[in-house]
């Protein structure tokens, strides 16, 4: 559906290099960066807005990358809706159409049926300045809408919504993607792409450095920086030994972790989820990695409370607040905790 070969483009003093992409018909991707890392400038590029040095844009196999906005069929939502201020919600959304020299009528007709799919019918009289944030939103939305882009484009989409109004939103999006709308979403919340996205890209310094499900990304990320963007916390650097067939990772002497079948570098970095680690108040049986610990924090957290446990390393634990509550936690307890093989990803080098 849209492809993206080979893509470059210099901006200044940074560069978007080497951009290789495919988004399938009817998918949701989301590509995740933080602010300077190409995200804006990719889809300016995708929409038209900017032309790359180097490569190709191709949309159901047809190469656009020197076509004018207007005839890609792709519709961009700016992250600050760029909605005008002289117009009122009627105009803004009937705009493209009046550039087409549309029949007035049919004007009418099409306003009227994108702001019913909205619920923004009782706005298209005011002017953008009496509009929340949430109603802007969805006047940018109907304005590209109207013009039925093959794909849409949204830069930063929740960024300025009040927390309140994100789910009405994200509905929304859901929707339109359930009736088979291509969504290329951009944002810097891996919390989003978790809600929204069937597949998730993350871009870094011009380049984009893992593509795969939510799921393959966030749990099996391919460097350090993945792994903090989605959250992670425990990371350790560690030698790689294999002792009489069972792999092992080493931690500075001072832990070792067991490891699942599989080729492993000479050393590299252990990364382990939160959510991974189970804490007992006394010693389980049966477990591998199990370690003796010392609660040295206990803070809460968006998954209920965070634990901090030093047991020879230092590892961040989220359990919910009931079992905080059933394991009398406090700081300075004494506790256990345990991490599956299968849990434990294993990345070669620093990064």
């Amino acid at each position: 559906m849209l492809k993206l070969e080979n893509i470059s483009k210099k901006l200044g003093a940074f560069m978007l290099s080497g951009i290789n992409l495919e988004i399938g018909a009817g998918e949701y991707f989301v590509l995740l960066g933080r602010s300077g890392s190409g995200k804006t400038q990719l889809l300016e590029l995708i929409a038209g807005l900017n032309k790359p040095d180097s490569g190709r844009v191709y949309v159901d196999n047809e190469d656009v990358t020197n076509k004018r906005i207007q005839d890609r069929h792709i519709g961009l939502v700016f992250q600050d809706y760029a909605i005008f201020p002289n117009m009122t919600v009627f105009g803004n959304i009937a705009y493209s159409l009046h550039c087409r020299n549309t029949d007035r009528n049919e004007i009418r007709v099409e306003v009227a049926r994108i702001a019913g799919e909205l619920n923004i019918t009782h706005l298209l009289d005011r002017f953008p300045v009496n509009l929340s944030g949430g109603e802007l939103q969805r006047v940018a939305l109907a304005r590209t809408l109207i013009t039925s882009p093959r794909v849409l484009l949204l830069d930063e989409p929740l960024a300025s919504i009040d927390a309140s109004l994100k789910d009405d939103i994200k509905r929304i999006f859901r929707n339109l993607n359930r009736k088979g709308l291509t969504i290329v979403h951009v944002t810097h919340d891996y919390r989003e792409a978790v809600s929204l996205a069937g597949r998730v890209g993350v871009i870094h310094n011009g380049y984009i450095i893992q593509t795969g499900t939510p799921v393959e990304v966030f749990s099996r990320p391919v460097n350090r920086f993945v792994a903090r963007y989605s959250g992670i916390r425990n990371f350790f650097r560690v030698k790689f030994t294999n002792e009489s067939g069972t792999w092992k990772a080493n931690c500075d002497g001072t832990l070792s972790f067991m490891l699942t079948e599989g080729n492993y570098p000479d050393e590299g970095l252990t990364i382990i989820r939160s959510d991974e680690i189970k804490m007992y108040s006394v010693e389980p049986q049966g477990h591998v990695n199990c370690f003796k610990g010392v609660v040295t924090e206990i803070f809460p957290s968006e998954y209920g409370m965070e634990v901090t446990v030093d047991a020879g390393e230092r590892f961040c634990i989220d359990i919910t607040a009931d079992a905080c509550s059933s394991l009398r936690l406090k700081e300075k307890s004494e506790v256990w905790i345990t991490i599956p093989p299968e849990s434990i990803v294993a990345l070669q080098g620093n990064s």
